[in-house]
């Protein structure tokens, strides 16, 4: 049976989240681990900060009883990941996911994603969490970081879930476009939904064999591929076909070549989540 790990920390994403997952689960069959994961650097950060402030001169006295409140606001934290994790299991049964089991642990969470992640098929993270910047459009910390580790697919979950009935695969020719192009002829998280290909820029014979080879890979898998090549900046004329043709769903590789080639900070993929208003499933 397939699995999905989905990444919560009870943020405005956790509902779509939730929602995301449930979507992956039916068309995949999968069961869900739903991971929480306290991080033991935010949790002591301030306990640390504060005994260094108050110089060696602080009494044993004070410094026991910020011990207690440190020790207190740990115990909160718990409880609180004892409730986002309830909601979670709720949520997904109320979506129709019958094998749902919750995970919480201390720790980083990429470490922990690359520890869970053996015999699940999918991931699922929102594009940001509880501690991102909303104003300023930043992506959660540890995205770009989830997806360098993640050896499977990382689905970045939008700020609110919309059924899905077209996905574009963004296509440079590279290893992880090819990659994405494998698993969704593959799988059955995509099968029977409208498929578009595109790729941005007209480059050399051997990229135009690649994208042919693409599109064949997927009518032999049984869609009706829409290819486009397409030139100008990627990031603009991906972003404006998402938007023309109302693509629910963005598929890319993490990593690439050509007019795709710097990928995540400052980059094309980085742009493309930070700025479509779909979820993105990536590849590296």
């Amino acid at each position: 049976m397939s699995k999905i790990l989905a990444c919560t920390d009870g943020s405005v994403y956790a509902v779509s989240i939730y929602d995301h997952t449930a979507w992956a689960a039916e068309r995949l069959g999968a069961s869900v681990d739903v991971l929480h994961v306290l991080d033991h650097h935010r949790e002591t950060a301030s306990v640390s900060d504060l005994s260094g402030n108050l110089g060696m001169d602080a009494s044993a006295e004070l410094m026991a009883r910020i011990a207690e409140v440190e020790a207190a606001r740990g115990k909160v934290q718990i409880e609180k990941a004892k409730v986002i994790l309830s909601d979670a299991k709720k949520r997904l049964a109320e979506d129709g996911v019958n094998e749902v089991n919750v995970i919480q642990r201390h720790g980083s969470l990429v470490s922990t994603v690359e520890e869970f992640e053996d015999g699940a098929d999918l991931v699922i993270i929102g594009k940001r969490g509880e501690s991102a910047d909303f104003d300023k459009g930043h992506l959660g910390n540890n995205l770009e970081r989830v997806i360098r580790i993640s050896k499977i697919p990382v689905l970045v979950a939008s700020r609110a879930f919309k059924p899905v009935e077209k996905f574009l695969i963004a296509f440079d020719g590279g290893a992880s476009a090819r990659k994405a192009v494998d698993y969704v002829a593959n799988s059955s998280l995509l099968m029977g939904l409208e498929c578009h290909v595109l790729m941005v820029g007209r480059g050399d014979s051997s990229a135009d064999q690649k994208f042919a080879s693409a599109r064949e890979v997927l009518a032999v898998a049984g869609f009706k591929v829409k290819g486009e090549i397409l030139d100008g900046d990627a990031d603009e004329v991906i972003a404006d076909y998402v938007i023309k043709q109302e693509i629910g769903l963005l598929v890319m590789g993490a990593y690439g070549h050509s007019k795709i080639r710097r990928m995540i900070v400052g980059s094309t993929t980085s742009e493309m989540v930070r700025t479509c208003q779909v979820p993105v499933l990536m590849f590296r």
